[in-house]
């Protein structure tokens, strides 16, 4: 009896100093040194008289090993996410200089170059008119379209007011309106904007286009790119 006795009370001794010493690392992730230390650790002070069933150690160390797999996955995804945000990067920088159809975006006139617009029409129109206004909401430029079919149509602005002068650079508006199976509506335009920069906040966040005018939209919101 006083021999199951002391060994009892070493064994309560021994896991009690165990315990102590083992939250010094409580505030860091446990690796595989610290769970074989601690593994070993217990084994050495297990009660002889009642020791811990091979099962139970089985069941421990196939828990470190799930651990210690889903630690690994975590790291090798978070390494991967850090690729794909590189190679988003890459993708995006090659959009710099082209032109891109986002709608509610201004024509911005430039050099005298043309400015176009994108109109959808899914059931064709039997008439349309195109206005081109200012920056004031002023009216520069009017012009008569016969009937279109169905689908997408591209609509070219040369930079002229109704008397053929040349307008000042700056940004416009294009405003479409449609006549179709007898009645009148005003159609959204998609203008042809320049895309000057791309960004990203951090290598989870999706990839921002900056365009002509000063407005940023998402990459996954361009539907027609252009050289």
């Amino acid at each position: 009896m006083s021999i199951v006795s002391n060994l009892s009370s070493i064994t309560r001794a021994s896991d009690v100093a165990a315990a102590k010493a083992a939250p010094s690392k409580a505030a860091s992730n446990m690796g595989q040194q610290d769970f074989l230390k601690l593994f070993t650790t217990q084994l050495q002070n297990q009660n002889p008289l009642d020791p811990t069933k091979n099962e139970a150690f089985v069941a421990q160390l196939a828990q470190f090993s799930q651990l210690e797999a889903t630690t690994n996955m975590a790291t090798q995804l978070t390494s991967f996410v850090s690729s794909q945000s590189g190679d988003r990067m890459l993708a995006g920088a090659s959009l710099i200089g082209k032109k891109v159809a986002l709608e509610g975006v201004p024509a911005t006139l430039a050099g005298g170059q043309p400015v176009q617009g994108v109109i959808s029409l899914p059931n064709g129109a039997s008439g349309m008119k195109l206005e081109i206004l200012d920056k004031s909401g002023a009216v520069v430029r009017q012009q008569i379209i016969g009937a279109q079919p169905s689908g997408e149509i591209t609509l070219t602005w040369d930079g002229r007011d109704g008397a053929g002068a040349m307008l000042a650079d700056g940004n416009y508006t294009f405003k479409a309106t449609v006549t179709a199976a007898g009645a009148t509506s005003q159609v959204p335009v998609k203008t042809l904007t320049t895309v000057r920069s791309v960004s990203q906040e951090d290598p989870a966040s999706e990839l921002m286009v900056l365009v002509d005018g000063g407005r940023s939209v998402k990459m996954s919101s361009l539907q027609r790119i252009s050289g």
